[in-house]
């Protein structure tokens, strides 16, 4: 500190010695200074004034300057808002444009403007605020866009879901065409040039739908053709559909990035849609058009997924339409095998084959198979012969309950011609015979023939256009003829020939007929022949069974005409009214029998009088009455032995005995009458052989020859049953017994009681002989 104080010491006194040392000059300048003040207020006072003449003149100019100042600047400012608004206009006219397309539902366009203005104009305006909100308002136009067209694309499967029949009835129309073309070039080779074939028609339309710009601004979905004459030419399914609203959909998504969900969405609803059109309407089996608008939807729903597959890329493919159409036959097939179960009208079973051959060939002309479809419309074949089987059932039966069983009078050439044609007979003696004439059959044989025909016609309808090989038709036909002959004519000829009220007359006229049909089964044979070209030596073809059919119908007519009879006997029996304790015997065979045998009597005198030529019917009727007559007489016999072994008959007298013999010997001069020719000998006498040696054994009371033969190929009673002599000699002994009327034949009685009793024991050894 003392150094520091020492050293300012030190300076102060040197500042002190150069003041000292410049004191005079300093006061010069002071001096110079003051007349320079003097000086410089004239100066000041000289430049204020000038600055004030100067200020009041160029006031003017300073005005002018401010304004040459704003203009230039308003200038500036005037060119920097051209500049700008020359790069704001083309963003302001872009955005203005995507509004008016997008109230116009320009979409696609939209889109496009839309790309425009994000990547091209706004990035050189972007600094603006405007430009900021239209940014911001990008992706809200962006999804507006895609909900707007998503719209149109509902709309526009809404409507082709409505007018689905629509666009199927058209195809299978142009299906129908072509089919029918087809034909006619067939028929005539020569007119086939020039024509279009179903590709052809299918590639035509195609091209003019591929036409349409996915820029159109049209959306309908379904063009109006109601209105167009029927007589024109049908327009291809294709140009029903206006298919602009799924292309504009489909690029839309397709720029927005999207395109995979826009496939899945509309192959969802697709979907959907596909299962609405395969769900039949509960009462579709009623009629055919329910069918048919069935059929149109399916189709009208294919038609279109079929172009769509065509004429985009990879909206659709064929894996998607393969799985859809599996779908679809599936459901299809099982929703017909259900609904055609309950149609009962076979023409409707026809057409609704008919309908479904149309179907199949409509959907096979667009690349689907159809194998199944075909499959199973041999199943319904068998359904349609099920109901013509019961169509024929009642028309059989309305025939045989018409005819009258008599043979048919023809009274001139023309109605015996006209039969002739209908029914394929020829008899060189009827042909001689002068009119009026008979036929040996009855109205019902040509009826039953024409009709089994009118079947076979029937099943050869139902065989067209199910591209069968001329074998398969034929052995379809043949099989239902089969069936046809052997369940339904033949359940109708048992009923008839089982009904309560049939005469014999009738069963007779019936074995002649069914012995005619069977004979034309031959020309059944031919006929399925000619209309099927396939020869009957053909390896696997099936035979007509027909002859068995009427074989047995014949032999059914036999035996209930051996029933009736055997029935009749048994009701003329129950008339028998036998006085088993009489004395004395009548002096006649008892009234009933009488009776049964001038029925008996008169009965195969019907069978000796059948009309027809000798070789046939007379032989045939004479096997049946002989038949018929051996079959009666033994059971005449069977019964007149029960009636006379039955055990409410407890005692019987010889007297009894000796009427019964009456009876049988009644019975036997019947047999030998010979009331049918044809029996040789007395083998009809034969007969009433067992009645017969058990009568005469105990009407002659030789019972040591009886038991002496016994067992012997010789013995005259060779037909008697120890059993059943055992149980009438068991009845006589039993009168024997209790008859004690006159007391001097008590001896006699007592030893022909003996010799019952003793003949008794031996038949009873016999019997237990023979049964050991």
């Amino acid at each position: 500190m003392e150094k520091l104080e020492a050293r300012i010491r030190n300076h102060d006194r040197e500042i002190e010695k150069m003041c000292n040392f410049h004191y005079q000059g300093f006061v010069d300048s002071i001096t110079e200074l003051l007349k320079v003040r003097g000086e410089a207020q004239k100066l000041k006072n000289q430049v204020t004034d000038t600055n004030r003449k100067l200020q009041n003149e160029g006031k003017e100019l300073i005005i002018a300057m401010e304004e040459l100042k704003q203009c230039r600047l308003q200038q500036r400012n005037i060119s920097a808002t051209v500049d700008k608004l020359t790069l704001c206009l083309p963003v302001l006219e872009m955005y203005s444009k995507l509004r008016e397309q997008m109230k116009s539902k320009r979409h696609y366009p939209a889109l496009k403007t839309l790309e425009h203005l994000e990547h091209t104009y706004l990035p050189q305006v972007s600094h603006y605020r405007f430009c900021k909100i239209m940014v911001d308002n990008i992706p809200k136009l962006r999804e507006e866009i895609k909900e707007v067209s998503m719209s149109d694309l509902k709309d526009f499967l809404e409507s082709i879901r409505k007018h689905s029949d629509k666009i199927g009835e058209t195809a299978m129309k142009q299906a129908q065409q072509q089919r029918n073309l087809d034909n006619i070039v067939s028929q005539h080779p020569r007119i086939s040039g020039g024509k279009k074939s179903k590709k052809e028609v299918c590639a035509s339309s195609d091209l003019e739908v591929k036409n349409t710009s996915p820029m159109s601004e049209q959306d309908s979905g379904i063009l109006d053709v109601e209105d167009e004459d029927e007589d024109e030419e049908v327009p291809g399914a294709q140009d029903l559909v206006d298919f602009s609203p799924v292309y504009r959909c489909l690029h839309i998504y397709s720029v927005l990035d999207a395109r995979e969900t826009f496939e899945n969405y509309y192959r969802k609803q697709r979907r959907k849609q596909a299962r609405l059109v395969l769900q039949p309407p509960s009462n579709m089996h009623e009629t055919l058009d329910g069918y048919r608008k069935y059929f149109n939807q399916i189709v009208g729903f294919f038609v279109v997924e079929d172009h769509i597959l065509h004429t985009t890329q990879g909206l659709v493919n064929r894996a998607y339409i393969d799985e859809l159409w599996e779908m679809a036959l599936s459901k299809t097939i099982a929703a017909l095998r259900t609904h055609s179960s309950y149609c009962s009208d076979p023409s409707l079973v026809l057409d609704l084959k008919n309908l479904i051959v149309l179907f199949a060939d409509t959907l096979q002309g667009y690349g689907f198979p159809v194998n199944q479809l075909f499959d199973m419309l041999l199943e319904i074949q068998d359904q349609y012969s099920e109901t013509l089987l019961k169509k024929w059932s009642g028309v059989f039966r309305n025939i045989l309950d018409s005819d009258n069983y008599s043979p048919i009078p023809v009274t001139n050439e023309e109605v015996y011609k006209k039969i002739v044609g209908q029914f394929p007979f020829q008899d060189a003696e009827l042909e001689k015979q002068p009119f009026p004439k008979k036929f040996p059959f009855s109205e019902f044989v040509p009826k039953v023939y024409n009709q089994i025909k009118e079947f076979i016609y029937a099943c050869l309808k139902f065989s067209e256009d199910l591209h069968l090989s001329s074998t398969e038709v034929d052995d379809m036909i043949r099989k239902s003829t089969n069936l046809l002959l052997t369940r339904t004519l033949s359940n109708c000829l048992q009923n008839v020939i089982k009904r309560k009220n049939v005469g014999l007359t009738e069963l007779v006229q019936i074995i002649i007929n069914t012995t005619h049909l069977e004979k034309s089964c031959k020309f059944l044979e031919e006929f399925i022949t000619n209309i099927t070209n396939v020869l009957p030596e053909t390896v696997h073809t099936t035979k007509l069974y027909g002859t068995t059919t009427f074989k047995d119908a014949r032999h059914a007519a036999e035996e209930e005409i051996y029933t009736n009879l055997n029935q009749k006997i048994d009701q003329f029996l129950q008339l028998a009214d036998y006085d088993w304790m009489a004395m004395e015997p009548g002096s006649k065979a008892s009234d009933y029998l009488v009776d049964l045998i001038g029925f008996l009597r008169s009965t195969f005198a019907v069978f000796t009088h059948l009309p027809g030529d000798v070789d046939v019917h007379s032989t045939m009727s004479g096997k049946v009455a002989q038949t018929a007559c051996m079959s009666a007489c033994k059971h005449l016999s069977t019964s007149l032995m029960q009636l006379l072994l039955e055990a409410e008959v407890r005692q019987l007298t010889l007297g009894a005995l000796q009427q019964f013999n009456l009876d049988v010997e009644e019975c036997e001069q019947f047999a030998r009458s010979g009331p049918v020719p044809g029996f040789q000998g007395d083998t009809l006498q034969l007969a009433f052989i067992d009645l017969r040696q058990l009568l005469d054994l105990f009407i002659q009371w030789d019972w040591s020859t009886y038991l002496a033969d016994y067992g012997q190929p010789t013995c005259k009673y060779l037909r008697v049953n120890p059993t059943t002599a055992l149980i009438l000699l068991e009845k006589m002994r039993d009168t024997s017994r209790k008859n004690n009327v006159f007391a001097q034949f008590r001896k006699n009685e007592r030893d022909k009681q003996k010799l019952i009793d003793t003949v008794a024991k031996q038949l009873r050894s016999l019997i237990n002989s023979h049964h050991s």
